[in-house]
């Protein structure tokens, strides 16, 4: 088939390497624009974009797909389909009906739960006992449209959202090259979403990644899982030398009780509003990430620390 791909991030990259090796001829490949990045700010393309330049592939990265250039120059393409994943632009609907079978969507969650920007995040916060990937076909509203393929994965209960993303990454990749083998055949078919269940996966905030020892030792876990490694759940504390900020990458839940936010003794366990966490590995500002022991080898945190 004629495919234009739609994609900007690191979890998109699966999706394109399988279409092509499926012998589809993916004609152009739309990416967010440069980005500054690294501590020199220099302007980097997307991951896409990286991608997509090594294959040959035209690529393009309007800031909008509002303006009548960029929606010309999409339907000069002449695609018989669209893929989309996690590109970040909206498409109207002029975009959305100019190739012949549409825009098929690949989205990291069982809709209609975790509709928008941040789904695979938001399924580990709120503690989910397993999620997946669907392949829809795009409508205006917010992930709403129709879908066809699906196929879901456990949530391990210390799952970071780095492990789900590169679990779910390949199994995406494989779901979008069988929709479009069916679509190419004729026989893929759409179901509407149900009614029922529907939420909604805000953008995370950076509010969200400070840790409130005062919520329960679930929450908080679930907390640095979803938010590992970034943008990393954080707390600060005192050890001599000023507030220092520190982000937890791993944690468990563990034994114990006490005031929250409280060390509870030498392996880095803390209290909070109800049981407790063991922190597995962390990282200082400025520096790599390490497991809790070598952290506590260069940290003064003795039990009773109030973090």
């Amino acid at each position: 088939m004629r495919v234009v791909f739609m994609g900007t991030p690191d979890f998109a990259r699966p999706v394109l390497t399988e279409i092509l090796s499926q012998g589809h001829e993916v004609v152009a490949a739309f990416t967010r624009p440069p980005a500054t990045a690294g501590r020199g700010m220099a302007l980097a393309p997307s991951p896409v974009h990286k991608l997509a330049e090594g294959f040959g592939i035209p690529v393009f990265t309007p800031k909008s797909f509002r303006d009548e250039e960029t929606l010309s120059t999409f339907r000069a393409l002449d695609a018989d389909v669209a893929v989309v994943v996690a590109y970040g632009l909206i498409l109207p609907k002029a975009a959305l009906e100019a190739p012949v079978e549409g825009c098929l969507n690949l989205h990291a969650s069982l809709l209609p739960r975790w509709r928008g920007a941040a789904p695979i995040q938001r399924a580990i916060m709120a503690g989910d006992a397993k999620t997946g990937v669907m392949v829809m076909r795009m409508e205006e509203g917010l992930d709403t449209g129709p879908v066809a393929l699906a196929d879901s994965v456990e949530i391990g209960p210390d799952m970071t959202a780095c492990e789900l993303h590169d679990r779910l990454a390949p199994l995406g990749a494989d779901l979008m090259a069988r929709a479009l083998g069916a679509l190419s055949r004729g026989t893929l078919t759409f179901t509407p979403q149900v009614a029922e269940g529907v939420t909604y996966a805000r953008k995370i905030e950076k509010a969200e990644a400070r840790i409130d020892w005062s919520r329960p030792a679930e929450e908080v876990h679930h907390l640095i899982c979803g938010l590992s490694p970034f943008p990393g759940a954080w707390f600060e504390a005192d050890w001599g030398q000023g507030q220092q900020r520190v982000k937890v990458l791993r944690s468990q839940l563990a034994e114990g009780y006490g005031v929250a936010g409280t060390v509870l003794d030498d392996e880095l366990t803390v209290a909070c509003g109800g049981g407790a966490v063991r922190l597995i590995q962390v990282q200082r500002a400025g520096k790599t990430p390490m497991e809790a022991e070598v952290f506590l080898k260069g940290a003064a945190v003795v039990r009773g620390t109030r973090l």
